[in-house]
């Protein structure tokens, strides 16, 4: 398989380019980074915002380290984008899209990936509500591949979140949801997060990341790693204890034809970790899971 990592550990820690750059390469030994919009916000002025763009750019290239893609952070997650109630968030929500694949393409990334958003208490109860903020969602992510083409971008990829307010949340609608998506300017594919994939208390029989990849699998583009219980989505590094294992990752992976999916670990700290305590655990899960998936 192919370890990546998510640039989420160094939020508000590692902001400098060439120390995160060089951290990532002879630290941490990976070749594959997804860029996080937590350390440049999309909607930061556009000459300054592709400036600082292009200082990470070329400390990674000068480290051999490609940044694949760029990712919502914790910042962008908390609105509700597409999904929102108004006609004015969703278009607010589609011109930060369109900011954030232009983001992507500074930095030299392909893909430009994210959750779509989230509904309203009421929306999410109300099926017909529900059905319409959908396909509403569906044109919308039809036009960011249009202007994704004209900028440059190769993919789109959709996280499944682990709720039920929000689209995808479960392999069956995730399926349904990338078949509906099918014929798009450039292809929309999606990204499945071993904790959101395992949350038990709203997937129930379903937490199960098999059977995830076998649903989905002709649309899976990426995979985040994480540590979790199966309760929360905990983002924890692997020198905490929980239910993803070496041997399940390499068992699920190989069992599915996943091989080739680049899995970004993806590691959320408390801001109040001091910054040699999340050094250390990712210094140690990097060489943990380097060692015993043999990659």
């Amino acid at each position: 398989m192919v370890l990546g990592l998510n640039l989420s550990f160094a939020v508000k820690r590692w902001l400098e380019p060439k120390q995160l750059a060089a951290m990532c390469k002879n630290d941490f030994k990976v070749d594959h980074v997804q860029f996080t919009w937590d350390l440049i916000d999309p909607w930061w002025p556009e000459e300054q915002r592709d400036a600082l763009a292009k200082e990470y750019r070329d400390a990674f290239e000068a480290e051999g380290i490609k940044i694949d893609a760029s990712f919502g952070g914790l910042a962008s997650y908390t609105y509700a984008h597409l999904l929102a109630p108004t006609e004015i968030q969703r278009e607010i929500a589609f011109t930060f899209f369109k900011r954030a694949i232009d983001l992507t393409i500074a930095l030299g990334a392909e893909v430009m990936g994210t959750p779509v958003g989230g509904m309203t208490f009421n929306d999410a109860r109300d099926e017909k509500r529900r059905a319409e903020l959908y396909n509403i969602m569906l044109d919308y992510l039809r036009k960011l591949a249009e202007y994704g083409k004209e900028k440059g971008l190769k993919e789109i990829h959709i996280e499944a979140t682990p709720l039920i307010t929000e689209f995808p949340h479960s392999p069956s609608v995730s399926r349904k949801m990338m078949e509906d998506l099918e014929g798009t300017a450039i292809p929309i594919k999606l990204l499945i997060d071993w904790g959101h994939a395992l949350f038990k208390p709203l997937l129930k029989e379903e937490a199960d990341m098999s059977l995830w990849l076998k649903e989905c699998g002709p649309y899976v583009g990426s995979i985040h790693l994480q540590q979790t219980d199966g309760l929360l989505d905990r983002h924890w590094d692997f020198t905490k204890d929980g239910i993803i294992t070496p041997e399940l990752i390499k068992k699920v992976s190989e069992e599915t034809g996943m091989d080739n999916i680049v899995q970004y670990l993806e590691v959320v700290t408390a801001f109040e970790s001091t910054d040699e305590e999340v050094y250390e655990g990712m210094k140690k899960t990097m060489d943990y899971l380097h060692k015993e998936l043999g990659c």
